[in-house]
């Protein structure tokens, strides 16, 4: 039987699995990224832990990793990256000449997105929409089983359409994107400038702190239904699914998902947004099975 590596490249730690034909666990290692160290040093970290898994775990074609941040695919290298030792390092061929095997690299909400349509709560579906909404604002689409990308590898990127025209500064380059108003740090922003606090979002929702200023969920949930609401009038998914730290508050499951039906252009959506099955493991999946499925 041929096993297949995934590793996921985060911001502080790094995941790697191994999964079978059937997508069952064969091995699964989890290390600290140790960012501050550097890249070569992250690079090695990475290296040594997959050599242990190919040896141990029988694993043939190419390798997935999955990370956060645009990727180049023609050069193989991170654009931007919340490690910032990554971005613009060959970290493709370094990997393929110390492994002796492709790589293959993915954004992490379209590793989310694939795992999630494969293995997880969107499984039934033919066009799936995954979000990864943290402290960013990712997407994914998956058609019939696999990633759609685009010719321009930029499908999904919701979160750097424009919201508001000449509003607020983006990383991105841009004024008034999505993410500058819905992601978890632009909303803990907002509750520091109302409140003088800082706050995670969820726990301004999960402790009620938000009822004090209604007005800061109220904002969410108004940016967040029409944000969506943009990706549905476009893309009209089978399903959505929500991952990220933000995709536990259960009010975007029902006022979020009112918001995002009434600022449609439908009167009648029946578009499921759907909570996550695989949790923080669904990049990792996703970038196992990124040879089968890409």
């Amino acid at each position: 039987m041929v096993n297949k590596l995934g590793i996921d490249l985060g911001g502080t730690k790094i995941e790697a699995i191994v999964i079978n034909d059937a997508f069952q666990v064969v091995e699964r290692k989890r290390i600290a990224t140790n960012r501050e160290e550097g890249y070569d040093a992250i690079l090695q970290r990475i290296v040594i832990l997959a050599k242990a898994l190919i040896e141990t775990g029988n694993v043939e074609g190419p390798v997935g990793i999955c990370t956060p941040g645009a990727i180049d695919y023609q050069a193989g290298t991170l654009k931007n990256s919340n490690t910032v030792c990554l971005i613009d390092k060959p970290l493709q061929s370094d990997l393929e000449s110390a492994l002796s095997l492709p790589i293959l690299m993915e954004n992490d909400a379209n590793c989310f997105a694939l795992a999630e349509a494969i293995l997880g709560a969107a499984k039934d579906y033919r066009l799936v929409f995954g979000i990864v909404l943290g402290t960013g604002c990712g997407g994914g689409i998956v058609i019939n089983k696999n990633i759609h990308r685009g010719p321009n590898h930029i499908s999904g990127e919701w979160g750097h359409h424009v919201l508001y025209p000449g509003g607020r500064d983006c990383y991105c380059g841009n004024k008034g994107c999505a993410e500058s108003y819905i992601s978890g740090t632009a909303l803990e922003a907002e509750w520091k400038a109302l409140t003088g606090e800082f706050l995670r979002t969820t726990d301004i929702i999960d402790s009620g702190a938000y009822k004090s200023h209604p007005e800061w969920k109220d904002s969410f949930i108004e940016n967040f239904g029409r944000a969506l609401a943009n990706v549905m009038d476009i893309l009209d998914p089978d399903a959505i699914i929500l991952g990220g730290g933000l995709s536990n508050m259960d009010i975007l499951y029902t006022e979020g998902r009112d918001a995002a039906y009434n600022a449609s252009f439908s009167e009648n959506m029946v578009t499921p947004i759907i909570k996550n099955k695989l949790g923080d493991s669904a990049g990792v999946f996703g970038a196992a099975m990124l040879g089968d499925y890409i």
